[in-house]
């Protein structure tokens, strides 16, 4: 039977010469390499400083932090997300405040902002969904009237453009994360982007415990130990290296998919705003007879193809469960279906998925 997992990496360039000069040097946890992954993600997001970080989950801590959100202040959270973009809200004692998203965009919805904000509100937290970007020029002026901070999470939108500006640069500060599945990976680890040099001095004194430059192990306030080892680093290098050529086979692996979908009535397509550029971090659809999405995911486990229903809306967690209603986060969250996105997919792998899926919902639709 014919195994198509939901995502691989892409090893193809120096990550082995790199990672083998670690291991050769005994630099495996401080060196070089860190300095130079850290410029060279700066430059590709266009901004002028970059932190690397143990995960994307601990970047958006640090920048949480750093911004001095605090306990008793309130965060606007789209509440269709990884569970890290409420969390590190709740790490530091704040409220995430959960917002619906769009139904089409399927990221925070800046026309249902304003009526949740309120004077305990401190920031924004964007989450660009499955790499296509929010409409930011909204919620930056949203941000503007309140005086609030944006926090991106762009942890799943490496390479994503907004009006043509990158991913992470359109805010106080951008996340990202090199986790096993994304785009670029270090098998873990994350980013802190910014221009605003105080800010990130500030998220690099968080990421050292606050270690005191003059004096050894003197520590002048309370830190994380949120760094990250060289050999994560050289890994990531040298994927960042060739992070063109990957987001050129995210977004045509989208397109063969489109082509096959595009008539199919029983499937919504990924959102692709003519404002945006999405990298299609993982290919979603969603199922638009309800009930159906499991059944449909089912049948392909059983086919030998992984897939991973869409995250869960916040506010059915239990301890982010709430009563207010929040329909396009459900109904994408219920009926949403993220697809094989692996690097190394290949064009027969597409069609034999496509074929599939659209056998069984003439059948089932």
């Amino acid at each position: 039977m014919q195994q198509i997992p939901l995502t691989q990496p892409l090893f193809s360039g120096n990550e082995i010469d790199y990672v083998t000069d670690c291991l050769k040097t005994t630099w495996v946890s401080a060196g070089k390499y860190n300095e130079r992954f850290e410029e060279k993600f700066a430059a590709f997001c266009n901004t002028t400083h970059a932190c690397t970080s143990s995960s994307g989950t601990s970047a958006l801590h640090m920048s949480a932090i750093a911004l001095k959100i605090k306990s008793g202040d309130e965060v606007i959270v789209p509440d269709l997300t990884y569970v890290s973009s409420s969390n590190i809200v709740s790490y530091i004692g704040a409220k995430p405040v959960l917002v619906d998203v769009d139904r089409h965009v399927w990221t925070l919805d800046p026309s249902k902002i304003e009526e949740k904000i309120t004077k305990k509100t401190k920031a924004i937290i964007v989450v660009h969904l499955y790499g296509h970007p929010t409409d930011m020029d909204k919620i930056n002026d949203i941000a503007k009237k309140y005086r609030l901070f944006v926090i991106e999470d762009a942890c799943e939108a490496h390479g994503s453009l907004y009006k043509g500006k990158k991913a992470g640069s359109l805010s106080d500060v951008g996340c990202f994360s090199f986790s096993g599945a994304k785009i670029i990976t270090t098998g873990e680890g994350g980013m802190v982007v910014s221009s605003n040099t105080a800010l990130m001095d500030t998220i690099r004194a968080i990421q050292s415990n606050y270690m005191d430059n003059k004096r050894h192990f003197f520590h002048t306030d309370i830190g994380y130990p949120y760094r990250y080892s060289n050999l994560q680093a050289a890994l990531g290098l040298a994927q960042l290296e060739k992070i063109d050529q990957l987001v050129d086979i995210k977004i045509k692996n989208a397109k063969l998919y489109n082509t096959f979908f595009k008539d199919i009535q029983a499937i919504q397509l990924p959102p692709d705003e003519p404002w945006a550029k999405s990298t299609f971090w993982l290919y979603g659809i969603v199922i638009k007879k309800p009930g159906l999405r499991d059944k449909l995911m089912q049948h392909l486990k059983e086919i030998g193809i992984q897939t991973r229903p869409f995250f869960a809306s916040q506010h059915k967690l239990p301890m982010y469960k709430n009563k207010e209603k929040y329909p396009n986060s459900e109904y994408l969250s219920e009926n949403g279906v993220c697809l094989p996105s692996g690097l190394i997919l290949k064009p027969g792998d597409i069609e034999y998925i496509c074929t599939e899926i659209i056998k069984f919902l003439k059948v089932y639709a």
